[in-house]
């Protein structure tokens, strides 16, 4: 018999990836409110797992609370990411410097595969594929690092940066850019170049927030107050 508190989790677990992943797609769009029911009906689950869900992604930063009114899908401001950012811009700089000084072969191929998968998907103009593999390539930086708090916190990160990363790939040019920035982390990478690494990823992340901040507004338009019971 299923222990009723492991199963609560479980349809928690549910629901925060159903809405969450609504966010990321942007089939919820900033500044939408998210409401119980339609999740509730299309998991064929009760309100409760889904409210419990809604609650983490608001601790998280997905979602904001307003008194009496629920939850709505957050707007990020260009403050916000670029707060998330700078967080990105120290792990990913402490990531590349032990690559860098250990050199894996293993890694340092599949990361060069990547850009070559990047550079193949823009000539294509599969932008799509190329915000995929984009992605696989600063998660395996981030894998590649021997210290392990430090996959921990980037995979906290990771979803954040993806609300980011879906708005900076339709920045005109910034795709390829962001293909050219890989190929100097690369290169300082093979090199076994640390200070090299570190300066080349946080170029890199500097040019993504400046991005960032062509297309986000400087405040929310939506107050961040608590919800009522």
């Amino acid at each position: 018999m299923t222990d009723p508190a492991t199963e609560l989790g479980s349809l928690v677990r549910s629901a925060y990836e159903a809405v969450r992943e609504a966010v990321l797609e942007r089939r919820l769009l900033p500044g939408e409110r998210v409401t119980v029911r339609p999740f509730a009906e299309r998991l064929g689950i009760s309100p409760t797992p889904v409210k419990a869900a809604l609650a983490i992604l608001e601790r998280e930063g997905f979602l904001v609370a307003r008194k009496h009114s629920g939850y709505f899908v957050a707007e990020l401001t260009a403050g916000d990411m670029r707060d998330i950012y700078e967080l990105r811009s120290a792990i990913d700089a402490l990531a590349a410097r032990d690559i860098a000084r250990t050199r894996p072969a293993a890694l340092l191929a599949r990361l060069g595969e990547l850009v070559e998968g990047q550079r193949a998907a823009l000539a294509a103009g599969d932008v799509e594929a190329y915000a995929e593999l984009d992605r696989e390539f600063h998660g395996l930086i981030w894998q590649g690092s021997a210290n392990r708090r430090l996959t921990a916190v980037a995979d906290l990160l990771g979803a954040q940066l993806r609300l980011g990363h879906n708005l900076t790939i339709a920045v005109p040019g910034r795709p390829q850019a962001g293909l050219e920035e890989h190929g100097e982390i690369m290169d300082a990478l093979l090199a076994g170049d640390t200070a090299a690494a570190e300066q080349a990823t946080r170029r890199h992340v500097a040019q993504v927030i400046r991005a960032l901040e062509r297309v986000l507004p400087r405040r929310s338009t939506l107050p961040h107050e608590e919800a009522g019971a």
